[in-house]
């Protein structure tokens, strides 16, 4: 009960790094699912008892309710001012983002786990999703604009929130009916240009995207308008997300 009642404050509170809440990472996992090469998805359902991406997207959040996780709270987000500072870039002592993306990836396809194989890939299933909301790469002055509060369809809020759960949210899809609206409106030609690309980018796209993201107008009056005006990126964001979440693991299962 005690872990139960832990877990519920947890999303209550909601006050720091969530990446995409909970429809929007089983919407990364499941587009990944649908683009894993047919045996590198056999593998991962067998390493993980019988689930999917999709189910396991949001473990890295619930964990949260866990005070033997706090060490991987960092793992969430990184901090980069501009995208003239991604060169110089320095990982935190307790790591961040980006480096835990490269460190989990690179166990893959070592085999050499500082965990085991599942948790390797429940992380990877979120963090993946996490790099590629604009805000988990944060400038490093309003916690990823969680200290940016808006009202969002007459209702506090803050503008991370929206970006994690507030916009997806609005349209009451499941995630799998989410992830067929996304993807009917990508071709090819989109899929083919976001593989073979490296967590750099991934992390340099969403410093250069995370400045529309405050593109709020009145912030007293969030609502139609700003969907309207983000939806697009919001998008292009999950659908990336998770074919380069497949891409990432079919390329570190080939390399074994």
């Amino acid at each position: 009960m005690k872990r139960i009642i832990t877990l519920v404050l947890v999303f209550c509170t909601g006050t720091t790094a969530f990446g995409w809440g909970l429809t929007g990472h089983r919407i990364v996992g499941h587009i990944a699912m649908e683009h894993l090469d047919k045996k590198v998805r056999t593998h991962i359902i067998d390493v993980l008892g019988g689930e999917d991406l999709a189910m396991v997207a949001n473990w890295m959040d619930f964990i949260k309710s866990d005070r033997d996780y706090d060490t991987l709270n960092a793992w969430h987000y990184c901090t980069i001012p501009s995208v003239d500072d991604m060169d110089s870039h320095q990982h935190p002592e307790q790591g961040d983002v980006w480096m835990a993306i490269e460190k989990l990836l690179e166990e893959i396809e070592s085999q050499k786990y500082s965990v085991d194989e599942a948790f390797a890939l429940k992380a990877l299933a979120h963090l993946i999703g996490d790099v590629h909301q604009p805000l988990h790469c944060g400038n490093g002055k309003d916690k990823g604009a969680n200290d940016v509060k808006v009202t969002f369809f007459w209702e506090k809020s803050n503008l991370h929130r929206v970006w994690d759960s507030g916009m997806i949210d609005y349209w009451k899809m499941s995630y799998t009916e989410y992830s067929d609206w996304i993807m009917s409106t990508k071709t090819s030609e989109n899929i083919f240009s976001w593989k073979n690309t490296s967590v750099n980018d991934w992390v340099r796209e969403s410093v250069v995207y995370r400045e529309a993201c405050y593109e709020t107008g009145d912030p007293e009056r969030m609502g139609y308008r700003y969907i309207y005006d983000q939806t697009e990126l919001l998008h292009l964001r999950l659908a990336q997300a998770g074919v380069r979440l497949a891409d990432a693991l079919n390329q570190a299962y080939a390399a074994r």
